[in-house]
């Protein structure tokens, strides 16, 4: 059971919106039970470096038990209805993290991490 995404959210209205439907449509009403987040928020778009950092970043999720922010929410626009923990991080128990990354091309992936036993 997935606790947090960590979104490709690029913060453009079609893509952030594109997204959510996708969450919404592979978790259905679990969708709302996580949080996703927004790596690119903080660093901007890396480009062919994205993947590799945001897979760094939902490691240490992971490790330290906190899902970091999507900063700079000010007016969430209400098709992307999901908790996207705006602003501050969140400490939380996640077990799995959700990986999205989509490429220019068509190159994409999604990676599901589990803690440690």
């Amino acid at each position: 059971q997935i606790d947090y995404v960590n979104a490709h959210g690029t913060s453009t209205p079609l893509g952030d919106k594109a997204e959510t439907v996708a969450i919404k449509r592979v978790f259905e009403s679990h969708a709302h039970k996580f949080c996703v987040s927004s790596t690119k928020s903080q660093l901007g778009h890396l480009l062919g470096a994205s993947g590799g950092v945001e897979f760094v970043v939902s490691v240490l999720a992971l490790m330290n038990q906190v899902a970091p922010p999507t900063i700079n929410i000010v007016n969430q626009d209400p098709e992307c209805d999901l908790d996207y923990v705006p602003n501050v991080a969140r400490p939380l128990p996640i077990n799995y993290v959700l990986t999205n990354s989509f490429g220019f091309g068509g190159h994409n992936a999604c990676l599901v991490l589990g803690r440690a036993a």
